[in-house]
């Protein structure tokens, strides 16, 4: 039955949330992605995948289009609906290391999230999902909503990323629609190398620019409940904005999902 085979996925994905919540919760955020690499090898290992079929291929080009276009669109449109309202003040001393912060964060996350959340999320999840006899639409809401539930700690603990309770609904959800963006992308590319790009540019812009819980970024925004690309409710709605197309682009017309058609060349 398809649903005893939900059983395995299930429980590696309690099983990583339940690992990073206590060491969100003992001070060791900065560590707590990493039990993600050895849970996704070891049921990537259990449950015998190819190398396809955990997104291990390089993807087209155009397909890293849509991994810039994706950070590029929203967060360009929230910087320039935010200067429109004047709702920035960036410091000459912040605008100096913006360029150089981002670029460190970005490069740095990319090779990490193959390694810890694009690995696991996007890798293994949707490769067992997919083994379960999941269609398309199934594998980008469950692995999407498993993303969501695992941040929860980051957001609700004292981690430094952790925000006030009125935003933490709409960070929750507004994960759960970057998550479904970065599926998107790797059910249509076959890569998690591609959404791992997407997901690079995206912290470096997100994180440098606006910031982070308490942290203020180099633009010092005000209001991120209403500006913020993750915890705000105008960066809520650019994301479902790219999602809608992105999704219905992906899923294919009959059941299961379409092969990836990315391959490492």
């Amino acid at each position: 039955m398809p649903e005893d085979r939900l059983l395995r996925p299930g429980l590696l994905v309690l099983a990583a949330i339940a690992v990073t919540t206590a060491m969100d919760a003992n001070g060791l955020s900065a560590f707590s992605a990493l039990p993600l690499l050895p849970l996704a090898a070891f049921g990537w290992w259990l449950e015998r995948h190819s190398r396809e079929a955990v997104g291990l291929a390089w993807g087209r080009p155009r397909d890293y289009g849509l991994a810039v276009a994706f950070p590029a669109i929203v967060l360009g449109t929230l910087v320039a609906i935010a200067w429109a309202a004047d709702a920035t003040h960036p410091s000459a001393a912040a605008s100096t290391h913006a360029v150089r912060d981002f670029a460190i964060m970005a490069g740095a996350t990319i090779p990490a999230a193959i390694l810890t959340e694009e690995g696991f999320f996007r890798g293994w999840l949707v490769a067992s999902l997919k083994r379960s006899g999941r269609g398309a639409g199934s594998v980008l809401a469950w692995s999407s909503i498993a993303f969501a539930l695992w941040h929860v700690s980051a957001v609700s603990l004292d981690t430094g990323f952790d925000l006030p309770a009125a935003q933490i609904p709409v960070y929750l959800v507004n994960a759960a629609v970057i998550g479904a963006i970065w599926g998107a992308m790797r059910l249509r590319s076959g890569s998690i190398v591609v959404a791992s790009v997407s997901h690079g540019l995206w912290n470096g812009g997100a994180y440098v620019l606006f910031g982070y819980g308490a942290k203020v970024g180099s633009l010092a925004i005000e209001r991120p409940d209403v500006f913020g690309p993750e915890s705000g409710y105008l960066g809520l709605l650019l994301n479902i904005a790219v999602l809608v197309p992105l999704a219905w682009s992906c899923l294919p017309r009959g059941p299961g999902i379409r092969p990836a058609v990315a391959t490492a060349r």
